[in-house]
């Protein structure tokens, strides 16, 4: 029976780790798509997505502490309850926000629907005063998008008010906060619950099966993701022939709500399975004492690798635990390995939650792949690298039975070897696409300009135009106009995306033949070197990723081995809470923050004020997004080799004087583990493995 219900708490863990692994990547395949719903800017994306670390934040020290001592199988059930409740509760607003109403500045006449007028009357007013006049055409009938659209609209017109007040955003930052809470009991409860009920020798395979089954929830989050992505917000309710947009347009919004309904339902499911689970465990072979549940793992300290009994299912007193809290978590961080294994957490975590979270985003605006095929390929390409990966590195451990100080150096070659390969990324860049105005000058020459003057010139002078206005077309030059009426348009026909734009007189100044002054609804996607560099890029990003995962999980099991049993879970709580603390809440914030800095073209919300940014600085992006990145990782190498150099002064002294307390005796145990390793880039990643993040992409 015993072996049952051991074998029924592993499926039900896995499933658990798949459950969250799905919903947290799923967030990130969704962060151009919230976005753009909610027209606003990447660090309040970031924001959003540090939500998560924030609720576990709350509560995951007291939970690991005090949630070792009661019933952890009933307590991880809550917590996936918790996890469904807040995936469900991000997908609210599209309940209740009403339909999408992109921004757009075609003008249709309300007597015909074949000959339209991108280009009103003039006005002597000057280039700069004509944003405020584009409330003009605040409206939108229903014969050219056969909906109702504004553009600019001001706070005053009605509905907007109502609009403005809500900030629906706050719902999914909300929503994912309450996962945060709800994931916090999973990971240190269910390793520890494994490691406390099973033959030393087994609690490693069991955890790294776990591990591995995680790994498939984030491949159908972002699979997910790119199914949703593919579909309109508001399918079944808008007749699809008749808005301008695709999914590669920097407006386009996919069912993104769609995909979190799923994702809750999986979650609850998750939560089944532990109702019916009891306290505690016997261990296979043996029968568990009256008191308790055993407790087998050497930890670093004792004089002798000996087995030592831990009966978390003793009755607790809280006042009496609440008293130990802060001599435990003393004890723990007086543990020097544990310390320096933290410092470089924290570290690593901060490039490596920043680049996932926008990585994502960074194909879609870089080498200009829709959402839906940027979430593809990361699901598809990406994470199964990673998982392939970790599974050779571990058997290569296996095989070649590397000791402490081997496992340290094979970790630190794979990681040393993918930093370095991540910096051809640099030469992978694209050139910025030509938009006139922005990136290119109306005459085709390079420019690079973000002030709404610069839009404004001798060819779309005779039109009444906003600055503000972002609706591009795509002229037979190949260059992108940021609207039909700054292209100069005069005539437009057709509905949709099919709606052809003609005598655009913007187009003969950029040398298109005479006859050829028509564009096309929607942006240009002709950039063939972009194109070229884009597969080179992807197999990097893979081979780069496989070589880093080579580094394996072993740190995951030197961190519940390098501490006392009645600590393990505080000590994986802690170690989830501060690299979360200091890690995952202000890394997306400021990458988003600096993402946010190199936008060129900002879009505007129906009531007024900033949207979502519309078009980047190709070149500052790359810079600054790949820049951070591996700044970041420079920094933790260099605590590597300083803690490597340390690692190795300590295994000297031990081969020198067997007897230390302090030093010898706990590297000795290590080092007779051949399943452990100091790994500093990669070990890092591993120990705290958390699919949300998907910290080895």
């Amino acid at each position: 029976m015993g072996v049952l219900q051991t074998q029924m708490f592993l499926a039900a863990l896995s499933f658990a780790y798949f459950s969250k692994a799905l919903s947290g990547s799923y967030l990130k395949s969704t962060i151009t798509q919230l976005e753009r719903r909610f027209d606003i800017p990447s660090y309040l994306i970031g924001i959003i997505d540090g939500s998560f670390e924030i609720g576990n934040l709350l509560v995951i020290a007291f939970v690991s502490y005090f949630g070792a001592k009661l019933h952890r199988p009933k307590i991880i059930a809550v917590g996936c309850l918790l996890m469904s409740v807040g995936t469900f509760l991000i997908a609210m607003p599209h309940f209740i926000i009403g339909r999408y109403k992109f921004e757009t500045s075609i003008r249709s006449s309300m007597n015909s629907t074949s000959i339209l007028t991108p280009c009103p009357a003039s006005s002597p007013d000057p280039p700069t005063t004509r944003d405020g006049l584009s409330t003009v055409a605040s409206a939108v009938s229903d014969g050219l998008l056969g909906r109702r659209y504004s553009t600019n609209i001001h706070p005053s017109v009605p509905g907007c008010e109502r609009e403005s007040s809500l900030s629906m955003w706050i719902y999914v930052l909300l929503g994912n906060m309450l996962r945060g809470i709800g994931e916090t009991p999973v990971q240190p409860l269910g390793i520890s619950y494994i490691d406390d009920h099973t033959r030393q020798e087994d609690a490693a395979f069991y955890i790294g099966c776990v591990q591995t089954v995680a790994i498939i929830g984030p491949i159908f989050g972002y699979l997910l993701g790119s199914l949703c992505a593919k579909i309109y917000v508001d399918i079944g309710f808008v007749d699809m022939e008749s808005i301008t947009i695709s999914p590669g347009d920097a407006r386009w919004v996919g069912a993104w709500w769609l995909g979190y309904l799923i994702a809750g339902v999986i979650t609850l499911l998750s939560a089944v399975p532990f109702w019916f689970l009891p306290k505690s465990l016997a261990r296979p072979g043996e029968q568990r004492p009256s008191g308790g549940a055993p407790e087998k793992s050497c930890f670093i300290g004792d004089p002798m690798c000996v087995e030592r009994k831990y009966r978390p299912e003793e009755p607790a007193n809280l006042a009496e635990m609440a008293k130990e809290f802060l001599p435990s978590l003393k004890n723990l961080l007086g543990n020097q390995v544990y310390f320096l294994y933290l410092c470089v957490t924290i570290i690593q975590f901060n490039s490596l939650i920043g680049m996932v979270t926008y990585k994502p985003k960074y194909i879609e605006e870089h080498y200009g792949q829709s959402a839906s095929k940027a979430n593809f390929l990361m699901g598809l390409i990406n994470i199964p690298a990673v998982a392939l990966g970790m599974f050779l590195g571990g058997v290569v451990m296996k095989k070649l039975r590397l000791d402490i100080m081997g496992a340290a150096k094979f970790a630190f070659g794979t990681s040393l070897l993918g930093y370095f390969l991540s910096l051809f990324f640099f030469a992978m860049g694209c050139e910025n696409s030509k938009v006139a105005g922005i990136t290119v000058s109306y005459k085709g020459g390079d420019m690079l300009a973000s002030q709404e003057a610069s839009q404004f010139t001798d060819c779309n002078s005779a039109c009444l135009c906003s600055g503000k206005d972002w609706d591009p077309v795509c002229g037979e030059n190949g260059i992108t106009y940021i609207s039909p009426c700054l292209a100069g348009c005069h005539l437009s026909s057709g509905s949709g995306k099919n709606t052809v734009f003609d005598q655009c007189q913007c187009l003969s100044e950029a040398g298109s033949a005479p006859g050829n002054l028509s564009a096309t609804v929607g942006h240009c996607r002709r950039r063939d070197g972009c194109d070229r560099i884009f597969p080179y890029f992807l197999a990097l990003s893979v081979f780069s990723s496989f070589i880093i995962s080579l580094g394996g999980t072993p740190g995951y099991m030197l961190l519940i081995r390098c501490i006392k049993p009645e600590l393990k879970s505080l000590a994986l709580g802690f170690h989830t809470l501060t690299t979360r603390t200091l890690a995952g809440i202000p890394a997306p914030i400021y990458f988003g923050a600096v993402i946010d800095a190199t936008c060129l073209k900002w879009g505007h919300k129906r009531c007024g004020g900033r949207g979502a940014c519309r078009i980047y600085d190709t070149s500052a992006y790359r810079i600054v997004y790949l820049g951070l990145t591996l700044g970041l990782r420079t920094v933790s190498f260099i605590l590597c080799v300083m803690g490597f150099v340390l690692l190795r002064r300590q295994v000297r002294a031990e081969e020198k004087n067997p007897g230390m307390v302090n030093g010898g005796t706990e590297l000795e145990s290590l080092t007779k583990d051949e399943n452990s390793s100091l790994n500093c880039d990669q070990l890092i990643r591993n120990s705290d493995y958390d699919p949300d993040r998907e910290t080895r992409l």
